[in-house]
């Protein structure tokens, strides 16, 4: 926790000398370190940090996170001069299966829940009319049934969650692929992840 704001202070200090316009975004699509990995790659995109939200108990930890009600997610601290949070839509929607409502490829249960969680009533009509977009430009059958959602208090996950697939290639790229993740996203999305 002290970790996580003495990064909002920093960011806050630096975009005030940069000229950085710092805004956030949570997300949550499954294992917060796939989400993570995917929301580091877009340009503009300042951190991801793995956590948790919209549960009901205080500092949750990733042992009793699940009993607390809350779900994995990532807060995202993007340069709005840079990137825009509809472009970060565009990157969640194509990296989730918005199909589920407790699952996630190969995880399942209420920690594994998607959504948007927007932290203001811009976010708010952004995330709803991409939606809309998405069902539109959808390749499969099913209905898009991710909620979109107030954001809540974000708890950081501990340290070793942080940037895990750089910290642990091999053990990430296992999960990922043994998961399903990349083969189920390519199956909904098709050509729209190209």
């Amino acid at each position: 926790m002290i970790r996580h704001l003495l990064f909002v202070l920093a960011m806050s200090v630096a975009a005030a000398a940069g000229g950085q316009t710092v805004a956030t975004a949570t997300f949550a699509g499954g294992c917060f370190w796939c989400v993570e990995e995917a929301m580091e790659k877009v340009p503009g995109v300042l951190s991801a940090v793995s956590g948790y939200i919209d549960g009901r108990t205080k500092h949750p930890s990733y042992e009793n996170h699940g009993a607390g009600g809350h779900t994995e997610a990532v807060e995202v601290k993007f340069d709005a001069s840079k990137v825009s949070y509809e472009q970060l839509l565009d990157a969640f929607w194509l990296n989730h299966d918005p199909t589920t409502l407790e699952r996630q490829f190969c995880d399942s249960g209420k920690s594994y829940r998607p959504g948007i969680y927007w932290h203001d009533e811009g976010q708010k009509r952004l995330a709803e009319a991409s939606k809309v977009k998405y069902d539109k430009l959808k390749t499969f059958k099913q209905p898009i049934i991710t909620p979109i959602v107030k954001a809540s208090q974000f708890w950081p996950a501990e340290d070793y969650h942080q940037d895990y697939y750089k910290k642990n290639p091999v053990r990430y790229k296992f999960y990922a692929t043994g998961c399903g993740r990349y083969t189920r996203l390519d199956e909904l999305w098709g050509k729209l992840r190209k």
